[in-house]
């Protein structure tokens, strides 16, 4: 039964936690503070509403915590599995699960790790559905994201983020995290078609939360992390098409998710990966591959710059270029003064 309707099974394993919830143990306290346990904590959370038979087990998860013992686990998981990959049945949005997985673990980490809060909260308009564009940066988990989503949704906003391919179906992502995690969380792929599909589809009070400099953002390393990256225009044309508001945020202090990294492109590409950030932490990151969902502590502030309603792309995709272009000039200047630097040339 739970093969064929998963989505009214999480429904109502939901439902029926509702009054207790997910409670913390001790162990989930230490996942917390000990950094190579975040991953379990998340697992643990997402198995407390799902039945995950092909999810990881309480011996497994002990060897996430000692220097390369994820790497055993991995293996003792395929063979537990029959050397094949965890089957994936729950795909579509939640926003209960969300909800859940914001009140119950997100919460605290936003609160007392990355220090979120929002800033210029009078631009914050009171309603309605609009693209959330804001700067990303980071080389890391996308934190960023996460946090601003989860401040939002403090203000009762259900908040939809984009995501890049590799978050969906990377091969070591699908071992990593739950089966559909990103999905039930309700992210959506950062491809052209699912960002129209996203914003044409239930538009009333839908919030997308997306990075118009897409990977360029977070690839541009500890050295450019202030600088602006050239804007995608999509973002543009699809707010003019379907008469959504663009509501720009500036974030300072992603850039300390993972400090002092650079990329390292050729084994990014070898990998398949989007980016693959090398600095002092590699070598930790090596021993303990379940800290890939961490990153270092930090304060993240954001910004809220005016709703931008005057999107007119009619043109053609130069005219759309051009606009996005002097948005994102608009927002660097924004940018370095919130810095107290002037602009780079």
């Amino acid at each position: 039964m739970i093969n064929q309707h998963p989505e009214k099974f999480l429904n109502t394993q939901l439902e029926k936690a509702s009054g207790e919830g997910y409670k913390f143990s001790w162990f989930d306290w230490f996942c917390i503070w000990y950094p190579p346990g975040w991953l379990i904590l998340f697992n643990r959370h997402w198995q407390h509403y799902h039945a995950d038979p092909d999810g990881w087990n309480w011996l497994e998860y002990g060897l996430f915590l000692i220097p390369g013992g994820f790497y055993l686990a991995l293996l003792m998981r395929w063979l537990r599995l029959g050397c094949r990959s965890p089957r994936q049945e729950v795909g579509e949005f939640n926003p209960k699960y969300q909800q859940a997985f914001s009140e119950e673990v997100l919460g605290f980490i936003v609160k007392y790790y990355f220090r979120g809060e929002l800033q210029q909260i009078d631009n914050l308009p009171q309603t309605g559905s609009m693209i959330v564009a804001m700067n990303h940066a980071g080389m890391c988990f996308p934190w960023d994201f996460l946090t601003l989503g989860y401040l939002l949704g403090t203000r009762g906003w259900v908040v939809q983020p984009l995501a890049g391919v590799s978050l969906f179906e990377h091969p070591w992502v699908i071992w990593w995290l739950p089966p559909k995690w990103a999905q039930v969380l309700g992210a959506v792929r950062a491809e052209l078609g699912d960002f129209e599909e996203a914003i044409a589809t239930n538009t009333q009070g839908k919030i997308l939360l997306y990075a118009p400099e897409g990977l360029r953002g977070p690839l541009k390393g500890w050295g450019r992390r202030y600088q602006l990256q050239k804007f995608d225009v999509s973002f543009i044309q699809l707010s003019d098409r379907y008469h959504v508001p663009i509501l720009p945020v500036l974030c300072i202090g992603s850039e300390s998710l993972h400090p002092w990294a650079v990329n390292l492109k050729k084994l990014q590409r070898l990998f398949q990966l989007p980016f693959l950030p090398f600095s002092p932490l590699m070598l930790v990151l090596i021993l303990f591959p379940s800290m890939g969902v961490w990153a270092m502590r930090t304060r993240l502030r954001y910004f809220i710059q005016p709703l931008q309603k005057d999107i007119n792309s009619s043109k053609g995709r130069t005219a759309a270029y051009r606009q996005a272009q002097q948005l994102r000039e608009k927002l660097q200047l924004q940018l370095n003064h919130l810095l107290g630097k002037p602009m780079k040339r």
